[in-house]
């Protein structure tokens, strides 16, 4: 006797393009450009500042995000450390890095991801999207750029 296997719900996958723009509501971030990198496997988000402290006996950080969005506008947040780990750069330089866990907002997709903190000074992108942040949810067109619309690149 043959079994056929039942069939799952597939969800299909959300086209984005190499740069988006995405939200971090968890953290106060209603819009942030954001580089779409296969390549990297962590997402990573530049702090211009960032700080730890304890609260109720748990690790936490406090960070200073600058938006872009208006002249020089940032954003400061906070929230459990949710991780602590050494991260290699596409430079091949390796540093420890906290990493926190925040919902993402991207297509009308929201998830859970990891992100860590680190200073992306100098860089056109305040935020860099990793393949662990789009598995299975997302499919990226290296060619096209804010596929999604909304602000202006």
């Amino acid at each position: 006797m043959i079994r056929l296997a039942r069939a799952q719900a597939v969800t299909p996958r959300v086209a984005i393009g190499w740069r988006e723009w995405v939200a971090l509501p968890a953290l106060g971030i209603a819009a942030l450009r954001a580089k779409v990198d296969t390549g990297a496997r962590s997402s990573a988000l530049h702090v211009d500042a960032h700080w730890t402290f304890v609260e109720g006996g748990a690790p936490w950080v406090g960070f200073r995000v600058t938006t872009g969005l208006h002249d020089g506008e940032a954003v400061e947040s906070r929230a459990p450390v949710h991780d602590t780990r050494p991260v290699t750069d596409s430079g091949g330089h390796r540093t420890q890095r906290v990493f926190i866990a925040t919902t993402l907002e991207l297509g009308g997709v929201q998830r859970e991801i990891e992100v860590n903190l680190a200073a992306r000074h100098g860089m056109r992108f305040p935020m860099l999207l990793g393949r662990t942040a789009m598995a299975r949810a997302f499919v990226v067109h290296p060619g096209r750029s804010f596929v999604l619309g909304g602000r202006e690149g």
